[in-house]
């Protein structure tokens, strides 16, 4: 199959983006995966999909699929590339934009700098709705937030707030991200069987009220350069701990994202993510017949 394609990144994670505004590609998961691989596709964090509107209210649909060809549920530096996409394209003069994502809807919107504003949604707490699994757990109180020990298989325990911003999120206060074991406890919590459908697992480091530095080992494709819904999930996991400010920088090694939420008695106000969405190049590649 030969497919044309739009490489994009968003403050270094980066995205293979598809048009499907025409009809979808019938890709498998296995094509996905070639096409993410860096040594033998295009190279990516994640695929984007953009889909025309499914229905009412909506310009479009957009799907996401990580390096290992599974499909999820949100992706917040994708969502402002997406926005970016489609009006470089001329698929759209709408700003903002209603997408339709996996789990829900999100509004995008180009601003005067040339970044990307998202309405990202209002966390979620329920556990059962993340889902995490905490039955026998004995959790402690930080703030108004709770805190969950996961026992680790190599004997260590990590201390998690557990939230989804539209896909699962654990997230752990460390001294110092460059010296946290990312890339030991990282996949040990992806994997964890207490996370059913697993988790991107966030290290969170509180500069001040304002700054923090934040390292994510994404569920599906490892520790990427920065992580959307991850820098969400930790800066409002920040403002419930008592320790951040209602608009926070993000310092990841992709570049800083702009947070800001409102705490309410019930929780429920939306997120926004401001950052950056570059188009890197475009490209034609032939994807093998794979299952």
């Amino acid at each position: 199959m030969h497919i044309r394609f739009t490489k994009m990144q968003g403050a270094g994670n980066d995205f293979v983006v598809l048009d499907e505004t025409r009809g979808p590609l019938g890709l498998s998961h296995a094509q996905y995966r070639w096409l993410a691989d860096r040594h033998f596709g295009v190279g990516a964090d994640q695929i984007l999909s953009v889909r025309p509107s499914p229905g009412p209210g909506l310009d479009f649909e957009y799907l996401i699929h990580n390096a290992d060809g599974g499909e999820v549920e949100h992706c917040g530096n994708g969502a402002r590339c997406f926005v970016r996409y489609v009006h470089d394209k001329g698929l759209t003069t709408l700003n903002p934009v209603r997408v339709k994502v996996k789990q829900g809807e999100i509004s995008l919107a180009l601003n005067h700098d040339g970044r990307v504003t998202v309405d990202m949604g209002a966390p979620v707490f329920a556990l059962e709705r993340v889902p995490f699994d905490a039955s026998g757990l004995v959790s402690t109180t930080m703030g108004n937030v709770e805190r969950w020990p996961l026992a680790l298989p190599d004997g260590d325990e990590a201390l998690v707030c557990v939230l989804s911003m539209g896909n699962p999120h654990a997230v752990q206060l460390v001294d110092n991200v460059d010296t946290a074991p990312v890339l030991v406890q990282g996949p040990q919590i992806e994997w964890h069987p207490r996370f059913p459908a697993r988790v991107n697992a966030g290290f969170l480091q509180i500069v001040n009220r304002g700054q923090v530095r934040l390292r994510v080992y994404e569920r599906g494709a490892g520790e990427t350069l920065a992580c959307g819904t991850g820098a969400c999930a930790a800066v409002v996991t920040g403002i419930r701990l008592g320790l951040l400010d209602a608009k926070v920088d993000v310092h990841t090694h992709g570049g800083v994202l702009t947070i800001e939420w409102v705490d309410t008695p019930a929780h429920d106000a939306p997120v926004f993510m401001t950052g950056p969405a570059t188009t890197v190049f475009e490209g034609e590649i032939d994807v093998p017949d794979l299952d």
